[in-house]
């Protein structure tokens, strides 16, 4: 890849022709990432350049072993046209998605092939910024055991729930230090790993991997509600992923809901979190069971049910614990009263479906629509789709990797461009 990331001191000794040159070049690398194998004409068309630049360019890019053929396209009336792809393992990112009691972390290629596998670890994220030596040795330890050329690893990509300004690469809820520490995360982790480092809310992560090979590939308007231990909003409009002005969009999770609720961990009381997340249903499964409900939960030990999740709760209502689908039900009426809001602010064609609350299927999904059918104007709902994600676990790891190569070329289409 040396021949593609380049520093800007090496730009600068380019005449113009070979800088234009370096450009169709990254161009050409940074679209057959995100669209996949072409053809010379198509390389022609849609980069507009001419054919014999883009056959010096494949040609150049083939004797570096970055690209390689890809067999045959389709006819048109002639010859099949030669396709050429990116090569397995080119360039590498590290993804890491951490969660509020664990951290997931995986290395994928160029071509979003997992090469180590999703790898947990038993990292809890705190305010407190000591656990970010910890994230730093584990990834250190997986990139050790892979056994990659870490010359070939561009990136770090980091999804993390809370207040993330990705701009600054700050998180106001987590990792954020002693009050009055202004350093940013993003630079701690650069300092460390030596490598461009890219933090992002995890709603966003996930909602740029439903955009790129999920459910919301294509989609102009779309939104993808993250359904875990909190309650996450990603936004798709005119087919782009927004933001908000600090980066902040999609906060759903805090919107006052019910009047003197329960304590949000945010400081707020009755956020729609309290009342329709993983947090919330296992406070109503804790209080059931010690309020002497009759449940499959009652089997649990005392530490079981302090530190009982989601998942538990599910996989009650499955063998058919009438309670488990009760509260199962509360919380997804309740998402669903929310969802109706949505649906009429953002008249959306899809909504997407994630999270570990997903999971439990029509069990949240029916009490969910019966709320939009109650809570929502027909003519807007009627051809709003609410589906599930097809992308499973992996979506905040593909994610990450977008984010990542996705700035890599951006960052060096700007150099050259300078």
């Amino acid at each position: 890849m040396k021949s593609i990331l380049v520093e800007k001191c090496y730009l600068n000794s380019l005449s113009n022709i070979e800088r234009k040159k370096y450009l169709h070049k990254v161009r050409l690398v940074k679209l057959l990432h995100a669209e996949g194998a072409k053809s010379n004409s198509d390389i022609c068309r849609i980069l507009n350049i001419s054919s014999p630049t883009t056959i010096i360019l494949i040609n150049e890019l083939l004797s570096d072993g970055i690209i390689e053929k890809k067999g045959k396209g389709k006819s048109i009336g002639g010859r099949k046209p030669e396709l050429y792809s990116l090569k397995n393992n080119s360039f590498y990112v590290l993804c890491i998605e951490m969660n509020r009691f664990k951290t997931e972390m995986a290395i994928l290629d160029n071509n979003n092939n997992n090469i180590t596998g999703i790898k947990s670890f038993p990292l809890r994220l705190t305010k407190d910024k000591s656990a970010i030596k910890h994230l730093h040795e584990f990834s250190e330890k997986l990139i050790k055991s892979s056994l990659i050329d870490t010359d070939r690893l561009v990136g770090i990509g980091i999804g993390m729930p809370g207040l993330v300004d990705s701009n600054a690469g700050k998180n106001y809820t987590y990792l954020e230090g002693s009050l009055g520490d202004s350093e940013a995360l993003k630079d701690i982790l650069e300092e460390k790993f030596n490598k461009p480092v890219y933090v992002q809310n995890d709603v966003k992560t996930i909602t740029l991997a439903e955009c790129r090979f999920g459910l919301a590939l294509n989609k102009k308007d779309a939104l993808v509600l993250l359904m875990d231990w909190g309650i996450g909003l990603g936004i798709i409009m005119d087919g782009k992923l927004q933001s908000g002005m600090s980066g902040f969009a999609g906060e759903i999770g805090h919107i006052p809901f019910v009047k003197d609720g329960e304590l949000c961990h945010c400081g707020k009381r009755g956020c729609l979190e309290t009342v329709a997340s993983g947090i919330a249903l296992a406070r109503m499964a804790k209080e059931g069971i010690k309020s002497g409900q009759t449940s499959l939960l009652n089997t649990l030990s005392e530490e079981e049910i302090d530190q009982i999740e989601p998942q538990i709760v599910i996989d009650a209502a499955n063998k058919g614990d009438q309670y488990a689908i009760n509260i199962l039900s509360q919380v997804g009426e309740n998402l669903g009263k929310a969802v109706a809001t949505l649906i009429q602010l953002f008249n959306p064609e899809i909504i997407i479906l994630g999270g570990k609350i997903a999971e439990a299927k029509q069990y949240i999904t029916i009490p969910m629509r019966h709320a939009i059918n109650t809570y929502c104007m027909t003519r807007i709902r009627e051809n709003t789709k609410i589906v599930p994600s097809t992308l499973g676990n992996s979506a905040g790891i593909l994610g990450s990797a977008s984010i990542v190569i996705e700035n890599t070329f951006e960052r060096q289409i700007e150099l050259a461009s300078q």
